[in-house]
C-alpha cells in the first residue's frame, strides 16, 4: 500500500522475484522516503515478503524496525508486534503514524479511552500494525479481538526475551507460540541484537522458524566507539558520567543498572545542567516516562539518565 492506503501493484508478466522487488522498492521511496535498503535488510524483507518465516540477528541501529514496516505495508491483513520496551513501541507507532501508517499500541502507560480507540481501529480494519507486550498477547480476550481480521505477520522484537538461556528472560514470551497458533500461523519475523548459536537455536524451535531462516549480519559497527573505564566507588563513576555529559555535544542516553543509580546520576545531572536533563526507569509513573521520551525526542533534553527500561532503538 501507499502511504494514503491505496494497494500498491506492479506491472503482470514479470518474474515473482522481480514483481516483489518493484514493489518494495515502491514502499520504500514513497512511504519511507528511502532510495535503498542495506544488504541486511534486503535479505530479511526479501524472505518476509515471500511468506518465509525469519530470526534476523542485528545489532542496534542496523535497521531492524524497517525489516516488518515495509512487509507490514504490503501485507493484505495486519501486522502484529510483540515488545517488551514500551518506550520503544511508543517510538514505532508514533514513526508510523507520521508516515500514513495507521498503528495503534497496548501497554500500561496507555489510558482506558486509547484502549477503548485502539481495539475499535482493529475490529473495524483501520489499524495496519498492532503493538502489543508479550503479556497482552497472552490474553485470551485480545487474541479473540485480533482473529476478527486475518493477522499477516506476528514479528517478536527483542526476541532473545524467548530464551531460558539469554540474560533478559521473559516468561511471557514463550506464549507467544500458541497465540501464533490461535492466530492462523502467520508469518513469524523474530528481531535481536543479541543471539548466540544456542540463544538463536531456542527461539527459532520456540517460533516455528525453520533453520534455514536464520539472517545473522553479525554485531560489528565501525562507527561506534566503545571504551571501558574501571572505578572502584560509585561517586566516582557518577561523577565521571557527568563530566561525560557536560563536555560533549548533542543529545544522549546514559544507563545505570538499576533505579537506584538512576536516580542518584539524574539528581547529580539536574544540578549541573539543570532542566535539560531527564529521568526514565520502569517504576516511574506513565506520564513520567511519557514526558521523559518525548522532551528528548522533540529537542527539550540534552540528556536523559535511566535503566534499560528505555530502549537503545528509540530512533533520535
Amino acid at each position: 500500500r501507499s502511504a494514503k492506503g491505496a494497494p500498491v501493484s506492479a506491472a503482470p508478466g514479470r518474474p515473482k522475484q522481480a514483481r516483489s522487488c518493484t514493489r518494495v522498492d515502491q514502499v520504500l521511496r514513497e512511504v519511507f522516503g528511502l532510495r535503498q535498503l542495506r544488504p541486511g535488510q534486503r535479505r530479511v524483507i526479501d524472505r518476509v515478503v515471500g511468506a518465509e518465516s525469519t530470526l534476523a540477528v542485528m545489532p542496534t541501529g542496523a535497521g531492524k524496525s524497517l525489516c516488518y514496516q515495509v512487509p507490514a505495508v504490503l501485507a493484505a491483513g495486519q501486522t502484529v508486534v510483540v515488545s517488551p520496551l514500551i518506550a520503544l513501541m511508543k517510538d514505532q507507532c508514533d514513526k508510523l503514524d507520521a508516515r500514513g501508517v495507521p498503528a495503534v499500541q497496548f501497554n500500561s502507560q496507555c489510558s482506558a479511552g486509547a484502549i477503548a480507540q485502539a481495539e475499535q481501529a482493529i475490529a473495524d480494519g483501520r489499524a495496519r500494525v498492532i503493538f502489543c507486550t508479550p503479556e497482552r498477547l497472552a490474553d485470551a480476550a485480545f487474541v479473540k479481538l485480533l482473529r476478527q481480521r486475518p493477522v499477516s505477520l506476528l514479528v517478536v522484537d527483542e526476541a532473545h526475551c524467548i530464551s531460558q538461556w539469554g540474560h533478559d528472560f521473559r516468561p511471557a514470551f514463550l506464549e507467544i507460540g500458541p497465540a501464533a497458533r490461535a492466530l492462523g500461523n502467520p508469518v513469524v519475523l523474530a528481531l535481536t541484537a543479541t543471539a548466540n548459536d544456542e540463544v538463536a537455536a531456542e527461539i527459532m524451535e520456540k517460533l516455528g522458524i525453520p533453520r534455514g531462516g536464520l539472517v545473522d549480519t553479525g554485531a560489528y559497527r565501525p562507527q561506534l566507539h566503545y571504551a571501558v573505564e574501571a572505578f572502584e566507588r560509585e561517586e566516582d563513576k557518577c561523577q565521571r558520567a557527568l563530566a561525560l555529559a557536560t563536555g560533549l555535544q548533542g543529545s544522549g542516553i546514559i544507563y545505570t543498572a538499576t533505579v537506584k543509580a538512576a536516580e542518584a546520576l539524574f539528581a547529580a545531572l539536574s544540578e549541573a545542567l539543570g532542566a535539560s536533563v531527564g529521568l526514565y526507569h520502569g517504576r516511574q509513573p506513565a506520564q513520567g516516562r511519557r514526558s521523559a521520551q518525548g522532551r528528548l525526542m522533540a529537542g527539550g533534553l540534552r540528556v536523559v539518565g535511566g535503566t534499560n527500561a528505555f530502549g537503545m532503538g528509540i530512533d533520535k
